[in-house]
């Protein structure tokens, strides 16, 4: 999901950077990303560089910690009602805004009542149970929300509130403006521990730490963190070695890991995530509205290459991983390859002896590894009655595309992860009829009595209750291979040997939090 950029600008990127001040004076920390930043308004961001964004230059209500547990941040604690419908944050003194304001209730208001009213970013996770009205500060540093419904993975998703400086958003609205979208499209106006100093999109960005960050700063911190977008493979080796690269993305050619780390100063870091690796199937376009079809797709998939040689991961059962254990049915096994079967349904479906079967598979143009992938898919699909036409796209086109239902491919290459830590984020984001329209919701499920379950577990205090519906969920859309479950990701990242302190964290982009690494070379 990750999206190309030109072998000319990423020269001119590397060029610029090799050029600088000395790599690592004040503590400078260079990171490839592979995707482009589409936007830093926290009103609007849903991938992962847009939520690397928003971790460091935002700060919510609470975060999370490397164990997935929910922490205190702008609010140093909350209280909820017996009926979980009502809850009341109670906010830390001395957080300050980057202009120097202190963060106050009105603050927490006025950033939600935005989400809303722009209906964009991780709105649709709040639009079913927050009304007009339901945020109201109570005095500056107290703020209560009330549920119209029981939400119970309710505070697992307030890490992604993030919260705005509402006066001086305000200054920068205008009368067609209201929300200051023009403003929040350019301009950090956050808490976080770094301030956006300079984008230049498609390309690179950099943020400058904010001295005054009411978490404080050591004298090993970071004090700026600068992007280069690139999937050039040749650029991210250059960047290394020169010795300016400090951390790369995960979504490197395994010869590039392999090239970075054999140099002095870099250590390849290997580490299982929840983030998962999908070929979303859209099931309501032929010939994937046709189970056949989709089932014949998953078993014409070589699981053990993929993950052996082309990206390395782990096997996956389902749409969600067993990192939430109690929720995960142990009676789901994960696919097999298995490509006789697979014929026999591609001839025994209703698109089967009309000869070959068209099948678009799409994937982020420039990544060397899904190119690799699309290749293998079309090899053997091609065997069996399909004509496989490969799709790569740039990454904010994928995005376009996926809106509308007719524009959406048959196949698509995606991860996901959890952009909360609750099973919900994997059912509701992904096969919930009103999340439909994102890049996360390719398949394009649009069924009543999944929608139905997703709405239950949330409804549903008793947790081992809950579980129990979210391991139906889990057979349920296995059942209906509603995508195809290729592996749970084990991400590779190259770091420089001076960089400390980076810490997974089961959130999306949340481990890339750069105030909680350090620089601890001299």
């Amino acid at each position: 999901m990750k999206p190309l950029r030109s072998l000319l600008l990423a020269a001119t990127a590397t060029g610029a950077l090799l050029s600088a001040a000395p790599a690592f004076a004040q503590n400078v920390v260079t990171v490839n990303t592979v995707q482009i930043f589409g936007t830093v308004d926290p009103a609007k961001i849903n991938d992962y560089t847009e939520y690397m964004a928003g971790v460091n230059m935002y700060e919510a209500l609470t975060t999370l910690d490397g164990d997935g547990a929910i922490q205190p941040l702008l609010a140093e604690s909350w209280e909820v009602s017996d009926d979980t419908l009502t809850w009341t944050f109670t906010l830390k003194e001395g957080a300050l805004f980057q202009d120097g304001t202190p963060v106050e209730a009105k603050d927490v208001v006025w950033s939600i009542e935005r989400l809303m009213a722009i209906n964009e970013g991780p709105s649709y996770l709040f639009s079913p149970i927050l009304s007009e009205g339901a945020v109201t500060e109570i005095d500056s540093r107290t703020v209560q929300i009330v549920l119209d419904d029981i939400y119970t993975p309710f505070l697992t998703t307030t890490p992604i509130l993030f919260i705005v400086n509402a006066d001086l958003a305000l200054e920068n609205a205008t009368d067609a403006d209201p929300w200051a979208q023009d403003y929040l499209a350019n301009n950090s106006a956050g808490a976080g521990a770094f301030m956006l100093d300079s984008w230049n999109r498609g390309a690179s960005m950099t943020m400058k730490r904010f001295a005054d960050y009411h978490l404080g700063w050591d004298d090993q911190a970071i004090d700026e963190v600068r992007f280069v977008v690139t999937n050039e493979e040749a650029t991210v080796k250059a960047l290394a070695q020169a010795g300016e690269l400090s951390l790369s993305s995960d979504g490197q050619a395994q010869e590039t890991y392999a090239a970075i780390g054999a140099l002095d100063d870099y250590r390849i870091v290997e580490y299982p995530t929840a983030t998962n690796f999908y070929f979303k199937l859209n099931n309501q376009r032929p010939p994937t509205d046709d189970l056949d079809i989709r089932r014949a797709l998953a078993l014409a998939t070589d699981y053990d290459t993929i993950r052996e040689f082309l990206l390395p991961g782990e096997p996956l059962a389902g749409p969600m991983p067993p990192v939430f254990a109690d929720a995960f049915p142990d009676d789901v096994l994960p696919p097999e390859f298995d490509l006789d079967a697979a014929r026999a349904l591609v001839e025994g479906s209703s698109y089967g002896g009309q000869g070959p079967i068209d099948i678009e598979m799409m994937y982020v143009a420039g990544l060397a590894f899904e190119e690799e992938i699309a290749l293998l898919q079309k090899s053997i699909l091609d065997t069996i009655g399909f004509n496989t036409i490969l799709k790569p796209e740039p990454w904010n086109r994928m995005t376009e595309l996926a809106g509308n239902v007719e524009t959406t491919p048959h196949m698509t290459q995606v991860f996901y992860g959890a952009t909360y830590p609750s099973p919900d984020s994997y059912f509701f984001n992904q096969f919930h009829s009103s999340a439909a329209g994102t890049w996360q919701s390719m398949d394009w499920l649009l069924d009543d009595d999944v929608d139905a379950m997703i709405d239950e577990a949330r409804a549903t205090v008793d947790v081992d209750a809950q579980n129990a519906i979210y391991a139906d969920l889990q057979r349920k859309l296995v059942d209906e291979q509603v995508a195809v479950f290729v592996l749970t990701q084990r991400s590779q990242q190259a770091q420089h040997n001076c960089l400390d302190g980076f810490t997974w964290v089961p959130m999306q982009s949340f481990e890339f939090n750069f105030h909680t690494m350090k620089w601890i070379c001299d």
